[in-house]
């Protein structure tokens, strides 16, 4: 039997930054083309065709080479206008997005782009009605849904392991050099309020996905944002103003009453499991999970500890935990999501991570915003 193979072809503009490099081309859509496409049935397979767009000519061809997808281009005009592309994908600065979607949806292409997904969120719920009555397939890249650490976190829920969860606490970031002895590992743009640079900005719509697919949807949130590295080198070694958040420090309350709280910077040094941490804890147990394993204490495991200063604590709190088995077999998050895109696009397949989703991120980094500036809890209305 002949399989039936479902060319899809993928403008992807803005792949050669890091993200789009490493996570979209790299680990997802050449990966998917290894693998001979994303089986649909045992005779049935959709294959990317992706053309690879930028403003650098000279990266593009790099980026080619190492990825073995001949196609690219600077002249995405050219690419919006060929029938033979069926998605969009933006993964450009988050100031350009708006407009590149713009585009597709004049072109009548599907629509899949990185978060935030616009820099206000009058602009990205815009972009998610103009592709609704377009009857546009549109989609936000939400790739933490996916990580083996909160698969786990979302089995334990399911099986009712936490009884009633009653907080969550993240904890995410690591140290970012300023560049001045050693080079940063972040680009410049991330630390420039002009550039749409900052954290909150940056993690706070990761955070709204997190909080309401995993634990319950956000109510309300008391932000607390800082620039505490005023000054960064940038990629040509120059001195610049840092002028965005690189850190925040915010609490979320949820509807179902959980109260979750997140740390977030670019200026913390990593003691503990992973560079993202979440504790849930719940009246029958407790978990903390990274970005791939996970450690539980049921309520028959939980020391009775004592407040005595006076001696060396007797109680060794990393014993009664214990590791998550792997049950099942996982694969890069945003590999899987595209995977999903993908069977929506082709086989009209379930897909709720629409561009409503990411202006609700959008929506709570703007909030998050408001908090900070106006030193206060700010209520999250229903977009």
């Amino acid at each position: 039997m002949t399989p039936t193979i479902h060319h899809v072809g993928i403008i992807m503009n803005g792949v050669t930054g890091r993200m789009g490099t490493n996570q979209h081309l790299l680990r997802s859509i050449v990966e998917i083309i290894k693998q001979g496409g994303v089986k649909v049935s045992p005779s049935e397979f959709i294959m990317p065709d992706p053309v690879l767009v930028g403003r650098d000519a000279i990266k593009l061809q790099k980026l080619a080479d190492i990825s073995g997808v001949k196609k690219f281009t600077t002249d995405l005009d050219s690419v919006m206008n060929d029938p033979n592309y069926q998605i969009y994908f933006d993964a450009q600065t988050t100031g350009r997005r708006a407009e590149g979607v713009r585009q597709a949806v004049k072109a009548g292409k599907h629509v899949y782009c990185e978060k935030p997904t616009a820099v206000s969120t009058e602009t990205a719920m815009e972009l998610y009605q103009l592709c609704k009555e377009a009857g546009i397939k549109n989609g936000v890249v939400q790739d933490k849904l996916w990580l083996p650490g909160m698969l786990k976190l979302k089995r334990l829920i399911q099986n009712g392991f936490f009884g009633e969860i009653l907080s969550v606490r993240g904890e995410f970031g690591y140290w970012v050099f300023e560049g001045h002895t050693i080079p940063a590992q972040r680009p410049s743009w991330n630390y420039r309020q002009e550039d749409d640079g900052g954290i909150i900005v940056d993690m706070l719509c990761h955070w709204r996905y997190v909080l309401d697919h995993i634990f319950g949807k956000v109510k309300a949130v008391s932000c607390l944002g800082a620039t505490h590295i005023p000054e960064r080198i940038d990629e040509q070694g120059k001195p610049y103003k840092a002028t965005a958040d690189d850190a925040a420090y915010a609490t979320f309350e949820l509807e179902n009453g959980v109260i979750a709280q997140f740390n977030s910077s670019w200026t913390v040094r990593v003691r503990r499991d992973d560079l993202l941490t979440l504790q849930v804890d719940g009246t029958k147990g407790s978990a903390v999970a990274g970005l791939r394993e996970c450690y539980i204490q049921h309520y028959g495991n939980t020391p009775k500890p004592t407040w005595n200063p006076d001696i060396p604590q007797p109680i060794n709190f990393f014993e009664g935990w214990a590791k998550v088995p792997e049950q099942e077999t996982f694969e890069n998050a945003f590999k899987v999501q595209w995977e999903l895109f993908l069977k929506h696009v082709v086989k009209d397949e379930p897909f709720p991570w629409d561009l409503r989703e990411g202006a609700k991120g959008v929506q709570l980094a703007e909030k998050g915003l408001e908090s900070w500036a106006k030193r206060c809890w700010v209520d999250i209305p229903e977009l």
